[in-house]
């Protein structure tokens, strides 16, 4: 039998982890970290111990207990003994924690089959020290490949999706085609991508798919598209003389172009920080990602922060960074990135009063958000003009059931949603199953 087996995306946004299995070959669809699971135990300075993550982790039913999937060093004292591996490949769709988080914790003998972009940019993340993904049999990809193991055969196409190198996945069994949509937008500057998707799973006919839902009941949020983005936040740039602050997702590179290019028509400067500058420099190696080149683009600045010391791979970058009396003094000339957990910086830059900052990221879930009740504390501090200008990067509710619907695929299973009821409320024509964590589906 063929087989669907939910350890994660369930219920909630995030933390993707689906087993697919056909004549006893299984592989693993994703392996991220959960926004969620574990929540309540867990929060800010309290996170599972280093030297028991598995343990920890176990304890609270943030990973499942899967035996032939996990590291030997880390099983002592979770009650799950070390097996050879039993997985025969872990397909990650795209570099967010939520579905490439864990992999650290993976045994090293099974294979990871991801896209040749998100092994790039995987890399910069753990040469930034954020991160460690560990030792594995690494094996790359771009659209138009495909994979055989044992008796499936999964073939990858890109989507368009709020990182660079984002794919879904159609997977060929012995029962029929098994859709991943992984996470993917339709407003982006690459929808065509994700219409590429869609037309090869349509063309596939599916017996089963396995579908994002992140904003099934949550369209109260305001939808920009791309170019929306860059048009209104040219507007607030070109009509003041004071300075103009933007904050986005560190590695949404559609967000990070739209900005240089915001910069560049209000006759500005666009600053950036150091992992952005190490992230655009490292993207240079994969051309087709255009990405402006930081080493020599008149157009772009490094602010640089002062730190009793730097890293090896912010080195390159410090002889021309500029710092925070000079973005004090130039504030008309200049669009600075600031991360939020940069915000201690605005002591120092001290902003004129009636600048502008353009929050280019999710709106909080919650009015009573502690992070966003911070964050407007210190704009009004700083007399500091708000601006909520951000692309998604996943699917409307009403694109997420028409794609459905497009494709046509026998059944549906959502995932990455907190409202999968709603999806048998809105699909028509097509069985919608919620999935149960741990629980075994037939394809």
């Amino acid at each position: 039998m063929t087989s669907l087996t939910f350890y994660g995306g369930v219920g909630e946004v995030g933390g993707n982890k689906i087993m697919v299995e056909d004549k006893g070959t299984k592989i693993m669809l994703d392996f991220g970290i959960a926004f969620n699971t574990g929540e309540d135990y867990w929060i800010n300075w309290l996170q599972p111990r280093s030297a028991k993550p598995l343990k920890d982790r176990f304890e609270f039913g943030m990973l499942p207990k899967i035996k032939g999937l996990y590291r030997k060093d880390l099983l002592e004292g979770t009650g799950l003994k070390y097996v050879k591996p039993q997985i025969d490949g872990v397909f990650i769709t795209h570099a967010h924690f939520d579905h490439v988080g864990y992999l650290e914790f993976i045994d090293p003998e099974i294979p990871v089959f991801l896209g040749e972009g998100t092994k790039l940019i995987t890399d910069i993340v753990q040469e930034q020290g954020r991160t460690n993904y560990g030792e594995h049999r690494f094996n790359t990809f771009r659209t138009g490949k495909k994979i055989k193991i044992d008796s499936m055969e999964i073939e990858p196409v890109h989507v368009d999706h709020s990182i660079p190198a984002a794919y879904g996945y159609i997977i060929h069994t012995s029962e029929g085609v098994v859709a991943y949509t992984g996470d993917l937008r339709m407003h982006g500057v690459r929808s065509d991508m994700t219409n590429d998707f869609i037309n090869k799973a349509k063309e596939a006919e599916p017996a089963a798919m396995v579908s994002e839902g992140t904003r099934i009941g949550s369209e109260r949020r305001t939808n920009h598209t791309e170019k929306e983005v860059k048009t209104k936040s040219c507007e607030i740039a070109s009509k003041t003389r004071k300075l103009v602050i933007t904050t986005f997702y560190p590695r949404d590179i559609d967000r990070l172009r739209t900005f240089y290019q915001v910069a560049k028509d209000s006759k500005r400067k666009f600053v950036v920080s150091l992992k952005a500058a190490h992230l655009l420099s490292r993207l240079k190696e994969d051309k087709r990602l255009s990405v402006p080149d930081v080493t020599s683009d008149p157009d772009i600045l490094v602010y640089l922060r002062p730190k009793s010391r730097y890293y090896k791979w912010e080195q390159p970058f410090l002889d021309n960074a500029v710092d925070c009396n000079y973005v004090h003094k130039n504030q008309s000339r200049l669009i600075l990135n600031l991360g939020l957990m940069q915000f201690a910086e605005l002591i120092d830059i001290r902003p004129d009063k009636g600048s502008h900052f353009i929050h280019s990221m999710s709106e909080p879930f919650s009015e009573e958000d502690i992070e966003d009740e911070v964050m407007h504390n210190w704009l009004n501090h700083f007399g500091l003009n708000f601006h909520q200008l951000h692309a998604s990067g996943h699917c409307s509710g009403a694109e997420i059931i028409k794609n459905i619907q497009t494709i046509k695929p026998k059944k549906v299973f959502p995932v990455h949603t907190e409202n999968p009821e709603m999806f048998k409320e809105l699909v028509k024509g097509v069985k919608v199953e919620c999935p149960e964590v741990g629980k075994r589906y037939g394809v």
